[in-house]
């Protein structure tokens, strides 16, 4: 009987998962999904890197389409099976099936971890269940795989590992994850966190473990070997990029406390818990349980434990941007160009295991009515959850559906009246993502990429450099981060969206139009109109519009000293 329950609470939860990603296969391109660090880079990059030729391409390779040359590997490795799906299949339907997978083995992951590792008792199958579910709803970061979502999973391996009761089954999942995950964006961290295990049971207990110390160089290396992109950038490559220039560690300590406190409560934009309303009140009931209570079992322990960790990792996130660190950043490049702040990205996983165990706690207590809470708790979270779903989220938020943001057939008609080939004319996009153009195979002169040659940078920056010098944040922005390589307008601030129905215009620009056109840029596409393009050496061509599409574009000519380019 009790196996059948387990059973049903597991079919139940996969049918809601089904639920939750039907809008995207029921949808297609009418889709409402996020698009910071989604539609505005991740999925065009996949689509450039699909038509590009260059999936196989060497390490020194670059994608021409972007800024003349990007290299190769800023657009990640083709060992990635998410990489081969927006290969194999249309935007959208990659999408789907790379968030119902994502989410089925994340709900796959924390079922075992809690059931094999945690809560062992039987009877409480459905809060496994339930917080299982929680957690594969979550809203991840889509281009981040399993990065996050697959920490459960290689957890409940590496503790099996680390008992001795590990199985084909355990090693065949710390072997595959890598292949569906980022090492950077997630499981360098997670990796550190075991190599800690490990360095503590031999300090403890006097227990070597060489089993479990193999089994984590093993999924390291299989990491490395994988993103071995990653690895020759980092190690051999010869041309340095705009990394080396972040600076992000400008903050005192009253600062830190409170980004502290914002990352505990609140979360990360990337690794989204939405914990705060139900989840955190309960932690906290279940930490003053334990705290007043004098014998305490193994469950009691380890939600110790995790609270600690907890508090530990938002405080470290905080910590990363203090000045404290201002001095190492700038005389070590591995430090300013890593974020090892991204240790908070084991939050999403402490927090739900932390959230099972004070859900069992509490439902140890044995009295009914405080059981039948336990369950409403559990729903009201999955509520919570199911409400995060993207298509109502950026829907009530008027956000651009797939197909209006990338407007293919506005573009088209763009691309018809230039009348070129794509690939002799660059151009360069205001008031809206160069991603969009990107999208539909135009080379641009601008991007936003997480890898950029250093030279490029400080090339682009003389096209803007009059809009910079308006605006200290711009600027700031720009110089000290300088991912976004945008044709930037302090009139526009960093918005870069305005749709067909805004009434904003721009009335003062100051390009170095001789720079953009020395980069190639032979057209600028704009979302909003403007006003002195003249004095820019701008020629006014045309503007288009279409009813499926969220932008209005104003297309421009760009003239050099000598000419119409």
């Amino acid at each position: 009987m009790r196996t059948y329950a387990n059973r049903k609470a597991i079919l139940l939860s996969v049918a809601a998962i089904l639920i939750f990603v039907s809008p995207l296969f029921l949808l297609g391109d009418q889709a409402h999904i996020r698009v910071h660090d989604n539609l505005d880079s991740n999925l065009a990059w996949y689509k450039v890197l699909a038509e590009s030729g260059q999936l196989f391409g060497g390490i020194h390779a670059v994608i021409p389409q972007i800024i003349g040359g990007l290299p190769r590997d800023a657009l990640g490795t083709e060992w990635t099976l998410i990489v081969w799906l927006h290969t194999w299949f249309p935007t959208m339907t990659a999408y789907g099936i790379s968030q119902l997978f994502t989410r089925l083995i994340a709900f796959l992951g924390m079922y075992l971890l809690l059931r094999t590792h945690i809560i062992r008792n039987e009877k409480a199958h459905w809060i496994v269940a339930l917080v299982s579910l929680a957690f594969a709803l979550t809203p991840f970061w889509p281009s981040g795989m399993l990065s996050t979502m697959g920490h459960p999973l290689a957890l409940w391996a590496f503790l099996s590992i680390r008992a001795q009761k590990a199985t084909w089954r355990h090693w065949i999942a710390i072997t595959l994850l890598p292949f569906y995950a980022s090492f950077v964006l997630g499981f360098f961290f997670f990796l550190a966190l075991m190599g800690i295990i490990w360095l503590i049971d031999l300090i403890r207990y006097r227990r070597l473990n060489l089993v479990f110390l193999f089994s984590i160089i093993w999924m390291t290396t299989v990491f490395l070997a994988t993103d071995y992109r990653l690895v020759y950038t980092m190690i051999a490559g010869s041309e340095t990029m705009h990394r080396v220039e972040f600076v992000s560690s400008r903050q005192d300590f009253s600062q830190t406390l409170r980004l502290f406190q914002k990352n505990f409560l609140l979360g990360h934009n990337h690794v989204m818990t939405l914990h705060t309303f139900i989840i955190l009140p309960v932690l906290i009931i279940a930490l003053l349980l334990v705290l007043f209570t004098k014998r305490r079992t193994r469950p009691m322990h380890i939600y110790l434990g995790l609270t600690g960790l907890n508090l530990l990792l938002s405080f470290w996130y905080a910590l990363w941007f203090n000045k404290i660190w201002k001095l190492p950043k700038e005389h070590l490049d591995l430090l300013s160009a890593f974020n090892f702040a991204r240790f908070h990205f084991l939050r999403p996983l402490v927090i739900y295991v932390s959230f099972g165990l004070a859900c069992y706690l509490l439902w140890q207590l044995g009295r009914r009515s405080i059981r039948g809470l336990v369950y409403l708790i559990l729903c009201l979270q999955l509520v919570v959850l199911a409400l995060s779903n993207e298509e109502i989220v950026y829907r009530y938020k008027q956000a651009p559906s797939v197909g209006a943001f990338y407007a293919v057939e506005q573009f088209q008609e763009i691309r018809d009246y230039i009348d070129l080939p794509q690939s002799s004319y660059k151009v360069a996009s205001i008031g809206l993502h160069p991603a969009i153009a990107q999208y539909n195979g135009f080379y641009t002169v601008d991007t936003y990429n997480n890898i950029i040659p250093l030279a490029y940078k400080h090339q682009f920056r003389e096209v803007i450099a009059g809009e910079l010098a308006k605006d200290k944040q711009l600027k700031r922005y720009f110089d000290e981060w300088g991912s976004r390589l945008y044709v930037y307008s302090a009139e526009l601030g960093k918005h870069y969206d305005f749709r067909k129905h805004t009434s904003k215009t721009i009335k003062n620009l100051e390009l170095n139009t001789q720079a953009l056109h020395d980069l190639g840029g032979a057209f600028i596409v704009s979302s909003v109109p403007i006003e002195n393009a003249a004095a820019n050496n701008l020629q006014f061509e045309r503007s288009f519009d279409h009813p499926d599409s969220a932008w209005r574009i104003h297309l421009y000519r760009v003239q050099s000293k000598e000419g119409i380019h």
